[in-house]
């Protein structure tokens, strides 16, 4: 092993090549962003579902058009205080958030980020074709685009190109084989070679020297545990890697210690693919929750959509799989058998809770 070398996205440079993934709800807030960013990583505060349990939302509102706009009022209020929070405990580490564009209020998001204080937004599921439209007035905040195929990073570089004069600052390249949370792939399409990052990166970053001339970076995602899965990311040309599962059993992780202690319960075969409302793969820990789900297809087909969160969604128009919100939500606060608890593939690999700082220092470790 050779020392990590730093990591320059847009304007900022982090110490070293580590972004910690997005995780929600509240999994990824602002004491683990900020612990991270403080470690010489680039730390993420996951935007969606921020306004759940906040002073600022009444899940009991009866109107349902009511309750979708107070509830995206409540994400945007959330965010601002998550995010000077995190600027609190790391006044000058580098923070990224990460929105979803298939969330209803993505583009208040964005822009709430943009103005208070981000350094980087990561966008995925789905396309963020407008993301630049978005943020022309907050110039220094660096754009980065989630992809699981070249050919979705050269839509948005064309549209970006064409439409706003610009490229993205970096790139993110999710291996669905191994990621946690929604996958960029449909079921069908996992366990082919083409959609995993040996075959992604090389050709994405063939398409950018050669056709763009253009030095973006790459970050590799997707089932990095350790020094070793960075080391081999970095040869496949990346300039850096995101990593999820690994900061959950972390003492400044943001959420409740049952789920940390869930994860540490795990075994690696409670690893599972799970329907989400979305219309993709999840991919979770084994429980209660994911039994029903994947024996039944919903745990609650009369339940009431809450806030009409997201652009698509199965449980909203045809009473499929689950409300989402509230299953990532359960699981946060500790209700690990009732909620969704959603992990990468190396979930079942920790052995104890360690802090953010003794885990960044064992990734960036320089070979004796």
């Amino acid at each position: 092993m050779t020392a990590l070398s730093p990591l320059k996205i847009g304007q900022h440079l982090a110490q070293y090549p580590i972004i910690q993934g997005g995780m929600g709800i509240r999994i990824s807030g602002a004491n683990l962003a900020a612990a991270v960013a403080n470690s010489g990583g680039i730390g993420t505060i996951s935007a969606v579902g921020l306004g759940m349990n906040s002073p600022y939302f009444d899940p009991t509102a009866t109107n349902p058009k009511q309750r979708q706009i107070q509830f995206a009022e409540a994400n945007r209020l959330a965010l601002i205080d998550e995010l000077n929070k995190a600027r609190f405990f790391s006044p000058d580490g580098i923070l990224a958030v990460n929105i979803m564009v298939a969330a209803r209020d993505y583009e208040t998001l964005v822009q709430t980020a943009a103005h208070h204080g981000a350094n980087l937004i990561i966008s995925g599921a789905g396309l963020p074709l407008n993301l630049p439209q978005l943020t022309q007035a907050t110039p220094d905040v660096a754009l980065v685009p989630i992809v699981s195929s070249s050919r979705a990073a050269q839509l948005i570089c064309r549209k970006w190109q064409k439409s706003y004069g610009r490229l993205p600052d970096a790139f993110i390249v999710e291996d669905p084989h191994f990621a946690g949370g929604h996958l960029g792939a449909k079921v069908e399409t996992l366990g082919q070679p083409e959609v995993a990052i040996a075959s992604v990166i090389p050709a994405l970053l063939a398409y950018l020297h050669d056709d763009l001339e253009a030095d973006i970076p790459v970050i590799a995602a997707g089932g990095i545990w350790d020094r070793s899965d960075i080391e081999r990311a970095l040869a496949l040309g990346a300039s850096g890697v995101q990593i999820g599962t690994r900061f959950i059993t972390t003492d400044e992780c943001d959420a409740d210690i049952r789920y940390k202690e869930f994860h540490l319960q795990a075994e690696p075969e409670d690893v599972v693919l799970v329907p989400s409302p979305v219309g993709l793969p999840g991919r979770a820990l084994r429980n209660a929750f994911a039994d029903t789900v994947l024996s039944t297809g919903t745990p609650n087909p009369k339940g009431l959509c809450l806030a009409n969160c997201l652009q698509v969604c199965k449980f909203r128009d045809r009473r499929e799989t689950y409300c989402i919100l509230k299953a990532l939500d359960r699981a946060a606060r500790g209700e690990v058998e009732t909620g969704l608890v959603f992990a990468g593939s190396n979930a079942g690999r920790a052995e104890k809770i360690v802090s953010v700082a003794e885990l960044m220092a064992e990734l960036t470790a320089d070979a004796m």
